[in-house]
């Protein structure tokens, strides 16, 4: 596990840092729509499942910023080399959910083998938090394949800052031929700004229109 420290004094993001840690805490929301049309059509020809698929351009994206990888580590602000997607999956008989992760990789089938082995291992374990294991560099994802929606705002507090995005994605919908999606990315301001979360929407949008390519 690859963990890359920030040299404070060269880091030019150093005032950004401290402002949005110590002066306003501050996470921010952007919403957008996707066009999925060449992922949807991509994973019904070749019979693969959407959710997975999905998973791995959102995780890939994710991987492709090291801005997007930052955490503390024993105390020590850095970026991890890789994150890991920490999804849900949902009960249909209590309609509960349960968290669980897998090994990110960039070569897609072995992504996706991956995911789906999981799923299928931990599709019945109850609980908030089904697969143990989960490593610290993790980055959450839960899709809402039910709701078409056009944002999602999050309100969360935990023992400490957490600098990974959290990725939403809701249902896709179709309209004069093309298919499209919203996904929310949330972060804290002190790891990213608008700047980044632009590249990211970028580059997330680049994967699904390439999509034919990652096989």
């Amino acid at each position: 596990m690859l963990f890359e420290p920030i040299d404070w004094e060269h880091w030019p993001r150093a005032p950004h840092f401290e402002y949005y840690t110590k002066g306003i805490r501050t996470n921010y929301a952007v919403t957008a729509r996707l066009d999925v049309t060449a992922l949807r059509g991509m994973t019904r020809t070749h019979g693969l499942r959407f959710y997975p698929s999905m998973l791995y351009a959102v995780m890939r994206a994710v991987n492709s910023q090291k801005e997007l990888r930052m955490a503390y580590r024993d105390g020590t602000l850095g970026y991890y080399e890789v994150c890991h997607p920490s999804y849900t999956i949902f009960h249909p008989d209590d309609h509960t959910f349960s968290d669980i992760w897998s090994e990110y990789s960039p070569d897609f089938p072995v992504f996706y083998a991956a995911v789906c082995r999981d799923m299928e291992e931990w599709r019945d374990v109850k609980g908030v938090k089904a697969k143990p294991g989960r490593p610290d560099n993790f980055c959450p994802v839960s899709c809402v394949p039910w709701l078409d929606f056009t944002a999602v705002a999050h309100d969360t507090s935990g023992p400490g800052p957490m600098f990974f995005p959290v990725v939403t994605f809701g249902k896709y919908t179709e309209t004069d031929g093309k298919w499209t999606l919203p996904l929310c990315f949330h972060i804290h301001h002190a790891a990213a700004d608008g700047y980044h979360a632009s590249v990211y929407f970028r580059q997330l949008q680049a994967l699904l229109d390439g999509c034919e390519t990652w096989r």
